[in-house]
Order: structure tokens, then sequence, then C-alpha cells
């Protein structure tokens, strides 16, 4: 029988993690998380079973939770977020560790959610619906009583289970269920549970296009909801009239920040031709001084790669980059050293159309290509499939307007002067065509969580119908 961590009002926690405990150097990071994971069984994953069981106890809370008036689950909310302040250097920590992301940028993932946090705290007490003139009365409101109900990345139990546990004593502490936020952590199979199951009013999938089809389809199936936040082929574009000192350090950034892996990671570089071989020599520059190393030192700009297979496809790219005609002009190699490491990359020559730059690789691979006029590179910014991140550079105002209108970018992030990757928790964060469509974070992307409900209430003696009918 496998063991089970029971500390979550019941609920089951089968965990499988793998991790190099080599890196385990910092004494309070490991004495911590001896006492977090405490009980917890590794080398587990859910059963169907398990999950069966899971959504059960989640929808046992969902009662609970439903009958909590807004503002005080906004204060709940905002206890988790002050649970999650106090815990965000390990918590960061624990992000470096399984998923190779240095610890500034691990830190950063913690503190994207205390801000969030903060965020719908403020919505607690501001979520309603308008009311209406009508031809009768009427009243419009929505409402929000969600559960969460979670299946994180095999390759990252050990995050998913922290974060999992923190929230989950918080609500404790409020004498609601832990329950109200669940976790599984298993393969294939839940996920593939997950997206069948009619219980699940909304399914949120972040990942690949290729697997985000495959969760749309059958959560379409079933006529559920689906939020998809999905791959980007983020582009940006640099005209002659750019700031330099922003573009090189927009650029750097965009392109090797996580080693590449953020769905936002710029992967392609549009620069116009009259600057074309200056600004690939300054970048060229600028990446021989990035800092290689282990991801919790603090000198450390760039880490490894998340997995062996992500190495593998950096390489089968940069061969098919070469074989399409371009020419690698920095890195293009696995460093010799322990771990997934391989070179930032810069590849210039090929054309806008070749097939691997229309491919979404999930690495730090930045395919720089060259264009004459603003038309043609707003057209080749939106001929890949996907649309999440993109961004100009450039002191035209009348470019930037035309960028943002409906000839410019088809992107949900259309940045101008900063780069494509990293989001404003304020703002709707998401993308259209192949990334999804989906809205996560800020603006009213709160309203996709939503069930949507029109109430008209006649408080009148008479029985007035819409468009004037009369029916006597």
């Amino acid at each position: 029988m496998p063991c089970w961590d029971q500390t979550m009002a019941g609920y089951k926690l089968p965990v499988k993690v793998v991790f190099c405990s080599a890196i385990l150097s910092s004494r309070s990071v490991l004495s911590w998380m001896q006492k977090l994971f405490c009980g917890v069984c590794f080398g587990v994953l859910a059963s169907l079973e398990d999950y069966e069981e899971t959504v059960k106890k989640a929808k046992e809370a969902w009662k609970v939770w439903a009958d909590i008036p807004a503002p005080k689950r906004g204060e709940i909310v905002r206890q988790i977020g002050d649970a999650l302040r106090q815990k965000i250097k390990v918590l960061g920590s624990l992000v470096s560790l399984e998923m190779g992301k240095i610890f500034v940028e691990g830190v950063g993932e913690v503190q994207e959610y205390v801000d969030v946090c903060d965020y719908a705290v403020g919505l607690s007490r501001m979520i309603g619906g308008p009311i209406l003139p009508s031809e009768s009365k009427i009243e419009k409101e929505i409402m929000s009583f969600i559960i969460i109900f979670r299946k994180g990345a095999p390759t990252t139990s050990l995050t998913s289970v922290a974060v999992t546990k923190i929230i989950a004593k918080v609500l404790e502490d409020n004498k609601v269920p832990g329950a109200i936020c669940s976790l599984v952590c298993g393969g294939a199979d839940i996920g593939t549970a997950m997206a069948r199951d009619e219980r699940m009013d909304l399914l949120s999938f972040t990942g690949s296009t290729k697997v985000g089809k495959q969760v749309a389809l059958m959560v379409q199936e079933r006529f559920g909801r689906s939020l998809l936040e999905l791959g980007g082929n983020n582009a940006i574009i640099v005209f002659e009239d750019a700031d330099l000192n922003l573009v090189i350090p927009s650029a750097l950034f965009a392109a090797v920040g996580t080693a590449g892996q953020r769905c936002t990671t710029a992967r392609r570089l549009f620069l116009h031709e009259s600057i074309h071989d200056e600004v690939v020599a300054k970048l060229a520059q600028a990446y021989a001084q990035v800092r290689i190393g282990d991801p919790w030192d603090p000198d450390t700009l760039y880490g490894p790669l998340h997995t062996k297979e992500a190495v593998k496809m950096f390489l089968d790219a940069v061969e098919q980059a070469k074989q399409q005609g371009g020419s690698v002009v920095y890195g293009g190699k696995v460093i010799n050293r322990p771990g997934n490491y391989v070179e930032p990359t810069i590849v210039t020559g090929l054309p806008h159309n070749a097939p691997i730059v229309h491919t979404e690789t999930f690495a730090p691979i930045l395919y720089v290509l060259k264009f004459k006029e603003e038309e043609e590179v707003f057209a080749w910014n939106n001929e890949v499939k996907q649309g999440l991140s993109s961004s100009i550079f450039t002191k035209d105002l009348g470019r930037i307007f035309r960028w943002l209108g409906p000839k410019g970018s088809d992107c949900g992030i259309v940045n101008v002067n900063i780069p494509t990757s990293g989001a404003e928790i304020g703002g709707a964060f998401g993308g259209e065509k192949h990334t999804g469509g989906g809205r996560e974070s800020g603006s009213d992307s709160w309203k996709l969580y939503m069930r949507r409900s029109t109430c008209t209430i006649n408080y009148s003696k008479d029985l007035p119908l819409a468009q004037g009918i009369k029916f006597q």
C-alpha cells in the first residue's frame, strides 16, 4: 500500500518527485522541505481511484465555500498571499531546484502569485453585475464561488505540493475545508480524466499547443468550458529609429531569460536592414557576457534546461536551422558540465517563412531576420500560428498606433519599447489563434471563471412582455 500525506482535510497527495539532492546546499531550505514533505510518499503517482476520491472531497468543500460571502473569501485569499510572502525565498529556491530557473526568477514566480492574491482581494469587494433599464424590470449579476482542483506538471511535483500545503493550512485555520484547493499529482491519465469529467465546470490548461488541442476537443465533446494558455512564437521588431540601449538588454532578457523556456520568450527578432549587422554584433557581445551556472548562485543569469528531452529538441532545432540556410553566429552547442546546459544561441540568415522559424522550440534559440518595410514585417509577425506576445521598438508615434490597431499585431500581448516576456498582473494574460484564446490574471479575465446568469424580476402587478408583445 502506498503511503499518503493525510494532513490536508483528509484528501490525498500522491507524489512522484525527481530532483538532484546534490543541489540541496541551503540548510534553511532543506530544513523547511524536510518538515513540509514529512509523510509524503515519493515515487508514487495518483491512480484514477485517487482522482475520484479527491474530486468528491473537492465538491463537498464547494458546498461550504459557496456559503461564504465574497469579502470573507477575499480575506482568506489575503491570508494565503501573506503565507506565501513568508515563504517566498524557500519557495523560490524550490522552483529553482525543480525547474532550473535562476533563484531571482523563482522568487519572481512566487511574487506573481502573491500579487494575484492582492488583486483578487480587491475584486472580492468589487465583483457585481449591472442593473439595467428594460421594458420590464431586469437585474443582471455575476457571482463567483469557484474551488480549485489542480494537476501540476509531473516534473514539478515538489512545488505543487508545497504551495498546496501552504494554502490548505490557511483554509483550515479559517475553519473551512482544505480541499477547497485540491491537488492530484499524476500523469496523462489524470489530465484526460479531468478533461472528460462533467464535474469540471471550467478546465484551465497551460501547456503545449499539441496537448491543448487534445484537451479542448475532449472538453468540447461534453460541452464543457476550457481556458487555454498555450504556446507562443513571439517576435520583437526593431525599426531604424529604435533606441539600441533599450533593444539589446530587452532582446537579451526576452530570449535568454529562463533559458528560453517561457511561453513569452522572444524566438524571432526582426531587424531593419539598416541596423541588422550592428545589432547582431552587439547582441552576440552581450550573449558572451551572460553568466552561466548554478541556478542558486546569486550571480547566475542563465541556468539549465528543464529536461534531457529539451536538450535534444534544442540540438535538433539548431541542426534544422543550419539545413534550412541559417548561420549560427553564437552558441548552438551543449555545454560540457553536469546538468542540462546548452549555449544560448543566435541564428541569422534564414527567411522569415523558414519551417524552423515557424516552429516553437522551447529553448534559448533566437532567429534574427531582416526586413525593409513596416507593412511586410507586421505581416511576418502575424504569419505564425501562435499569437501570444509581440513587441516593437520605435520612436514613431504613428507607427506605434498602427501596431496597436487592426492592421498591427494579432497577438494577445502587444508591447512597445519593452520585451515580449513577462506581463503585468493587472492586465489580461493570454493570446490568440493556436495560443488558445484564453485569458488569465487581470483586467476582466476573472469573468471566464464565472457562471453568467440573467435574472428578470417583475415587481409590478402587471405582466410586461419583451418587445411589447400582447398575449391576451
